[in-house]
């Protein structure tokens, strides 16, 4: 079909994988999102609202080739350089702590909106996803880590998930092993590739041009690095010989394994090595929420100490984020009930006015049937409607 005939026959079409919501699941979804706003809210995250076009070099700086190619950009007619229409609003909200807050202290911020990406993450991933996310600036500790992790698990609750289980890696680990091994860019991205699709065969080959024996056997260990918590023993035995580095991120795993199990003993934990999720965007722990029957993330975070420094201002950071319309609609939350409505007629007359506000002041909806319109009760979610009874206004059932 050509473009002009096309564009006459079907102006209704979206493009792929951009999807928009309709009654009544944006009804749910906006109840989800003020349960979710309310939480963090409790928990001391205070809300921003980035715009949603930024300048290029601001959107993307610190952040890798990941973020750039999932941007939209296009050339602002004001001042004729290079925008983008954010896909991503943790840069954004690293920008706010670094340039515009300015706090001396720890700062938590959240943020809900949409977002855009020139391709879907996933399979069914939608190219404008609500994104959800909550950020924790100014502390380095396992405490903090714990906090995100605690409070991303919450939000899963509200959304009705059920059981999810957590995946958690930690970049430091691969990335001091391959400044160890002295491994130029392009041998560690092809590493890095491998380890992500556990290639045990080639990631063999790949090590087979780093001349260290130790180093190589504790890169190689990585891809069988993967379990439960038991995995952090087998790793301090299969990495003793790396450096400080190494030995750190090992002992903050611990850590925060054993605190997590004190603040959210019903969280079942897998441990992966050579999980690098972020990997060019992270700097330790990463962490994954995935439910079964669902075969990719349905939240995901990690710390990012760095990302500050280009703004300005280097301070430690850990978040997560999710998309509201995927948990939405894996969420078992109950069924939102039928709309209940009061269906009133048309007029000016002054006691009706006055009827139909105060039924409105008192928290019903009121629907008003518009002159030379057919009443359909059932469309307009209504269950009663508005009568003149003796003399007065009455609300009687249909």
């Amino acid at each position: 079909m050509k473009e002009a005939e096309f564009s006459r026959t079907n102006r209704w079409l979206l493009p792929d994988a951009v999807d928009e919501v309709l009654p009544p699941r944006a009804a749910a979804l906006e109840t989800l999102r003020r349960e979710i706003l309310d939480t963090w809210d409790r928990w001391g995250y205070e809300l921003v609202m980035p715009p949603v076009i930024e300048y290029l070099d601001s959107l993307l700086i610190g952040t890798g080739p990941d973020l750039d190619l999932q941007t939209f950009k296009l050339t602002d007619q004001l001042s004729g350089r290079l925008m983008g229409v954010r896909a991503d609003m943790t840069p954004q909200a690293a920008r706010i702590d670094a340039h515009q807050l300015r706090r001396v202290g720890p700062a938590r911020l959240c943020y809900l909106g949409t977002v855009l990406n020139t391709r879907p993450e996933g399979p069914g991933r939608s190219r404008n996803p609500v994104q959800l996310g909550a950020e924790l600036f100014g502390h380095a500790g396992v405490e903090s880590d714990v906090e995100i992790i605690a409070l991303m698990m919450e939000t899963l609750g509200i959304a009705g998930l059920p059981s999810p289980h957590l995946d958690i890696g930690h970049v430091g680990i691969f990335r001091a092993l391959a400044r160890e091994a002295e491994l130029d860019r392009d041998l560690e991205a092809r590493l890095f590739d491998c380890l992500q699709r556990k290639a045990r065969t080639e990631i063999a080959g790949l090590l087979d041009e780093v001349a260290d024996g130790p180093v190589r056997d504790r890169l190689a260990a990585l891809v069988d690095l993967n379990g439960s918590v038991e995995v952090l023993d087998h790793a301090g035995e299969q990495l003793a010989g790396a450096g400080e580095e190494v030995q750190q991120a090992l002992r903050h795993l611990w850590a925060l394994s054993s605190a997590i199990e004190r603040h959210i003993p019903e969280a079942t934990l897998h441990f992966d090595l050579a999980e690098l999720r972020g990997y060019r965007f992270h700097t330790g722990v990463v962490f994954a929420a995935f439910v079964p029957g669902y075969g990719q993330e349905v939240a995901r975070g990690g710390r990012y100490d760095s990302i500050g420094e280009v703004f300005g201002r280097s301070r430690p950071a850990t978040g997560f984020s999710a998309d509201l319309k995927t948990l939405c609609a894996l969420g078992e939350r109950a069924a939102a009930p039928a709309p209940r409505g009061i269906l009133a007629p048309w007029g000016d007359a002054a006691d009706l006015v006055n009827a139909i506000r105060q039924l409105r002041e008192h928290g019903e909806r009121v629907v008003v049937q518009l002159p030379g319109q057919p009443a359909l009760p059932d469309e307009l979610g209504c269950d009663r409607q508005l009568v003149e009874q003796d003399g007065a206004w009455k609300v009687v059932d249909l």
